[in-house]
């Protein structure tokens, strides 16, 4: 029977395999893209267990009634073992005059926002707070790598409003174009009926200057008549 067999031992003992994990966990939420660059069996180790701290965090942000400070302080304190601890020497330093207390470490900070931040995104969200995506091998040591990145982070966000603004004016643009065509076919028709107005007024006159007259006629029978007779008198 496949006993103690659930997870990847990553070639690494027990407790380096959970410092890893506690790595990876903090980089992941202190990341300003939310998103880290891993190979795909830590990924895929890291999802579970960086989902567990985000469920607590979740709990704390749905508590109702009179004692949630408690039970949020208890979800903290269980949260605080997927991040490594602050550090050790602050406590020795405290209340000494002239000695500089050292900065926390990235766990606490990643616990801060834990709760401030991703307890409120994901509220109403039962599960799935991350996201893997596979890119292929890498160059060196041909080991598969993958992007582990928290959804609805601030790029999709981004992504979707910007998305949202390409469809209104493309909408508005639309129906622009389709009021000029109308106006432009409008306009053609008209241009059109004054251009056939104009050619039939000019086939008028055309035809009304062709038209021969009375006078022409009596004109050319004149003319005729008078060339005989001079050519008659010629050979006289």
């Amino acid at each position: 029977m496949r006993h103690q067999k659930a997870h990847r031992k990553l070639g690494r003992t027990s407790e380096h395999r959970m410092s890893m994990l506690r790595n990876l966990a903090v980089s992941l939420i202190n990341a300003r893209e939310e998103r880290i660059v891993t190979t795909l069996p830590k990924a895929k180790e890291l999802r579970p267990f960086v989902e567990k701290a985000i469920t607590l965090s979740r709990k704390a942000s749905n508590l109702e009634g009179d004692d949630t400070g408690a039970r949020a302080l208890h979800l903290r304190r269980q949260a605080a073992g997927f991040f490594h601890a602050g550090n050790m020497q602050a406590v020795a330093l405290t209340g000494k005059r002239g000695q500089a207390r050292l900065p926390r470490t990235a766990g606490v900070a990643a616990l801060r926002r834990l709760f401030d931040e991703l307890g409120e995104r994901y509220k109403d969200r039962p599960g799935g707070y991350t996201r893997i995506l596979k890119l292929g091998r890498r160059a060196g040591d041909n080991a598969e790598l993958a992007i582990i990145e928290l959804v609805d982070n601030q790029g999709e966000r981004d992504a979707l409003e910007a998305a949202k603004k390409r469809k209104s004016p493309g909408s508005k643009k639309k129906k622009a174009t389709e009021t000029k065509s109308v106006d432009r076919s409008g306009a053609a028709q008209k241009e059109a009926a004054e251009a056939s107005a104009k050619v039939s007024d000019k086939t008028e006159s055309i035809k009304a200057s062709a038209e021969p007259t009375s006078e022409e006629p009596a004109e050319t029978a004149a003319v005729d008549t008078s060339e005989p007779e001079s050519g008659v008198t010629e050979e006289s």
